[in-house]
């Protein structure tokens, strides 16, 4: 799928830095089956591109989701009259997709972000919000059910209370709240919001090794919910134990004492170490 094939997102590259807005304003970005399926193209795409670091998810207009388009009466559903065992909802689409990326992604969200305008943004790195932004998982206010993973992802961001709090009252609730559980990292003045995006993803992008961050991103994902540290540790072992012949090491630590950027060479899609749990050989 190319750029000429988006029709309700846009896709950009600058500064080592891919853009994927979500392009419904007309229609408050309502989420829709084909949003869901170009959203994991694009994700795929810029974990995929070595010119690509880090990722923004942002959205034209002055909301970021409304959730689902339900503007012709119902949901935009694609699983027919019975779904296939394997049909997956669309907002696990585009969240499983960024739970498994190799490169960090920031979530820049202004105004409302609704059912499935919030759950996308869950595996992401980082949630950037306006100061204006409206959060709401309003499933059982709908008579339907939580998706996109969240039932496993918000637990983990704002602890089980507030996670129950949220989704089983169905409320809205401003950015201020969403700071202070940890929902957002950060508030910004709704002009400022994606200048505060960018800033971040230079700094990480200048700053931060490719492998490295892929590496940790993931560790934190797949084994912080471990019953143990043991089988944590058996892989920390393995990791630093390889550092004596990685280059970007040598480099982290030469540009450090040499007090200038650091030029770091290994790229996730061929430098991962084989032996981690979660990489297919």
């Amino acid at each position: 799928m190319g750029d000429n094939d988006y029709r309700e997102i846009t896709y950009r590259v600058a500064d080592r830095t891919a853009t994927i807005a979500l392009n419904r304003p007309e229609a408050r970005n309502g989420y829709t089956v084909r949003m869901a399926d170009e959203l994991a193209d694009a994700f795929d795409r810029a974990d995929h591109d070595p010119g690509v670091r880090v990722v923004v998810l942002t959205a034209e207009g002055t909301d970021f989701s409304v959730g689902a388009d339900l503007s012709q009466g119902g949901f935009d559903f694609d699983a027919g009259a019975g779904p296939a065992p394997d049909w997956q909802e669309p907002a696990g689409r585009c969240s499983k997709r960024i739970f498994t990326m190799n490169k960090p992604v920031i979530a820049a969200i202004r105004g409302a972000a609704i059912g499935g305008g919030i759950t996308i943004t869950l595996s992401a790195d980082y949630r950037l919000a306006s100061t204006d932004a409206r959060f709401g998982f309003v499933f059982v206010r709908r008579g339907i059910y939580p998706e996109g993973a969240s039932a496993w992802f918000l637990p983990r961001l704002v602890g089980m209370g507030r996670a129950m709090d949220w989704m089983i009252s169905g409320r809205v609730f401003g950015a201020e709240e969403a700071h202070a559980a940890g929902l957002v990292h950060s508030l910004h003045d709704p002009d400022r919001l994606l200048d505060a995006a960018y800033e971040l993803a230079t700094d990480l992008a200048a700053n931060t090794a490719p492998v490295s961050v892929a590496v940790t991103r993931q560790l934190l994902y797949r084994m912080s919910a471990l019953d143990s540290p043991f089988p944590v540790h058996e892989v920390d072992s393995k990791l630093i134990a390889s550092v004596s012949g990685n280059p970007d090491a040598v480099e982290g630590v030469l540009s450090f004492l040499q007090k200038r950027p650091p030029e770091f060479r290994l790229d996730p899609e061929r430098d991962l170490p084989d032996f981690l749990p979660w990489v297919q050989t």
